[in-house]
């Protein structure tokens, strides 16, 4: 249904009757979001239950008059929580943290949330400022590697104070591609807040990221940055884990692949060389070529099952 909406949607945007006005496309995303959320009580509600809550991120939204109504009131930010109907007792939290310069966190990650529901873990998914499928608003607010951090550990601790059913001494967090990036800069700005982390060919260096994209993807940057790397490279660093190698505590877990179409494998191995040099502790692996690329251990095969369990097996170490 997910991918029928999207091409119906897509269609419509083509329509020289709209002239492709960056508004509708926004409106669009929150129909295809209501229609994906009603879709997490098919594929996850056996196991599962699902609820969509909000909180406030301790970051305001930013706004263009700083004297108006209601500038710097704490944003609020949409979360998925999903619970095993199973439970019994105190269980652990992951922190699961979508991809995506804008994305959100919908059923493509069905699999995932069963096979972590089904391991007893309640699951938190923040739908951080600049995610899609809330509006031009909301869409806008993007700030990679900035306040989008602090809305991910607002969740986090939001979870801890208000479900009763968590262990806050049992939390875990994760995520692949920019979901990775998160997962990184939260355990070096938050190393008490987590456990363990898991990051998937995450991004890792933003200064050499935008050497080798294209010039549309830097403009994307600089549109919420101010300046592009080659003006600001210090601003670009600051907001790169690699650069923050030397302040990681947390028990980590780092996968990556040399045939990845997105994150090149260059820019991962720039934050591991990081990570050795300043004397920290925690794993990786280099997967050679793997099928898939990018996508290599979230897609469904035989290769992609064992390197999630990989995973699971790291993170039941430190929560189990």
């Amino acid at each position: 249904m997910r991918y029928a909406l999207t091409i119906l949607a897509t269609l419509f945007l083509a329509s020289p009757l709209l002239a492709q006005t960056t508004r509708t496309e926004r409106d669009f995303e929150q129909v295809i979001k209501n229609a994906d959320d009603a879709l997490w009580y098919f594929r996850v509600g056996d196991l599962a239950s699902v609820d969509k809550v909000h909180y406030t991120s301790p970051k305001p939204e930013r706004t263009t008059n700083p004297t108006g109504q209601g500038a710097g009131n704490p944003m609020i930010i949409p979360a998925y929580v999903f619970t095993p109907k199973n439970l019994h007792g105190k269980a652990p939290l992951i922190v699961l943290i979508h991809g995506g310069v804008h994305g959100d966190f919908n059923t493509w990650y069905a699999h995932i949330v069963r096979e972590l529901i089904d391991q007893g873990y309640v699951i938190l998914a923040p739908e951080y400022r600049g995610s899609t499928g809330y509006g031009g608003d909301f869409y806008e607010q993007i700030d990679y590697g900035g306040a989008e951090i602090d809305d991910v550990k607002a969740g986090r601790d939001w979870a801890v104070e208000n479900l009763s059913m968590i262990d806050a001494k049992r939390v875990g967090i994760m995520g692949w591609s920019h979901g990775g990036y998160q997962t990184l800069m939260n355990i070096f700005k938050f190393p008490d807040a987590y456990q363990v982390a898991y990051a998937g060919v995450p991004v890792s260096d933003l200064v050499a990221r935008m050497g080798y994209k294209s010039q549309s993807y830097r403009d994307t940057f600089k549109g919420f940055i101010g300046k592009e790397a080659v003006d600001d490279p210090m601003e670009y660093r600051r907001r790169s884990p690699y650069f923050h190698a030397a302040e990681l505590k947390t028990p980590l877990l780092i996968h990556t692949n040399t045939n990845d179409e997105d994150v090149n494998v260059m820019e991962v191995e720039h934050l591991l060389d990081a990570l050795k040099a300043a004397g920290r502790k925690f794993e990786y692996k280099i997967y050679q070529a793997a099928p898939g690329g990018h996508e290599f251990n979230r897609i469904d095969t035989a290769l992609a099952k064992e390197s999630r369990k990989e995973v699971y097996d790291f993170l039941a170490r430190y929560l189990k």
